[in-house]
């Protein structure tokens, strides 16, 4: 019976290695979808604002199909009323990120963006030890260390990008007031890391709260709902709607819905409930490996040794994290 536990705790724990895995993976992929839009005239609030509808849209879909097979319709989308409050938040926090990391891509390149928010396994892992104690090991230390180590060699400064007069934001509306693209990176820099401790306040949340309790398709569901009414609110109360000028652009849309939303938000549930927020967020490591490979795949962009050192860090620091609990 033991021989029998053990296995089973290991095939749990397994499956959370890989959905922590994919939930990065799928995650890195926003730039390569986001960069097109903003090309093509869109803003970063209505473009969230289709990428959490469609997510919504999608999952939702999968949802009825679910309760259907089940004979269960009436109550896949239940969650205790005590909940909502812990909901709301959390799709806030959620939406929070999302905003200011994709705002970060008019003032930094996205390699950088994507390098710079992984600093939220670090806040993960010193929320977890400062507010509920929970120990932290000298092999996550040793991951984290690896892991950021990694990260920073990714990180290859680049001359900062020019701004589309339709993408910025003044922080003035008179003409002698200071902008946010007086000093792109830095502000693109402050917005990343926002975004990062909204997504580990995120996570901890997950796992330390009685959402931790509901079935992981009714909380992303609800996070999704929440974070979208948000992004109606800023349009609708001095924000702009765009649309896209070409059609394949959709794609791009219903793809962000997909893969970063619906897919990684899932997994990290998934995840987080089979090996626990520290390291789930520690295999965030691979959404800057996913950034930098895309880029070489689909915009032409080439890895020096600095870059392929960084990367074969991060999946070291991967690979202790598998090797850690076997």
């Amino acid at each position: 019976m033991k021989v029998s536990m053990i296995q089973k705790t290991r095939i749990k724990g397994g499956g959370g290695y890989v959905f922590a895995a994919l939930a990065a993976a799928s995650y890195g992929t926003n730039p390569i979808f986001a960069k097109p839009l903003y090309a093509d005239g869109m803003n970063p609030d209505t473009v969230l604002l289709f990428r959490y509808a469609f997510g919504i849209v999608l999952l939702g879909l999968i949802m009825v199909g679910r309760g259907l097979r089940t004979h269960e319709l009436a109550t896949v989308f239940r969650v205790s009323r005590h909940s909502l409050p812990q909901l709301v938040l959390l799709g806030i926090l959620m939406a929070l990120s999302s905003l200011t990391l994709f705002v970060s891509y008019n003032y930094m390149p996205v390699g950088i963006a994507s390098t710079l928010l992984f600093t939220y396994p670090i806040l993960v892992a010193v929320i977890m030890t400062l507010v509920y104690h929970e120990p932290m090991s000298w092999l996550v230390v040793v991951c984290l260390l690896l892991a950021t180590t990694g990260v920073a060699l990714l990180c290859t400064p680049s001359p900062s990008p020019s701004i589309p007069p339709n993408q910025v934001l003044p922080l003035s509306r008179g003409t002698e007031g200071v902008s946010l693209n007086s000093n792109p990176f830095m502000l693109g820099a402050l917005l990343v890391l926002l975004s990062s401790l909204s997504y580990a306040i995120y996570l901890v949340g997950l796992n330390k709260t009685r959402v931790r309790t509901i079935a992981s398709m009714p909380v992303t569901f609800y996070v999704l709902c929440f974070g979208f009414l948000l992004f109606v609110w800023r349009i609708g109360y001095g924000g702009t709607f765009t649309l896209p000028r070409h059609g394949l652009m959709w794609l791009n849309l219903v793809a962000l819905g997909l893969l970063p939303t619906v897919v990684s938000l899932l997994f990290t549930a998934w995840a987080i409930q089979r090996i626990g927020s520290t390291t789930t967020a520690l295999f965030g490591a691979l959404e800057p490996v996913t950034a930098v490979t895309l880029g070489i795949i689909f915009l032409g962009e080439t890895v020096n040794l600095r870059e392929f050192l960084g990367m074969v860090l991060v999946f070291a620091s991967v690979t202790l994290v598998v090797r850690r609990r076997r």
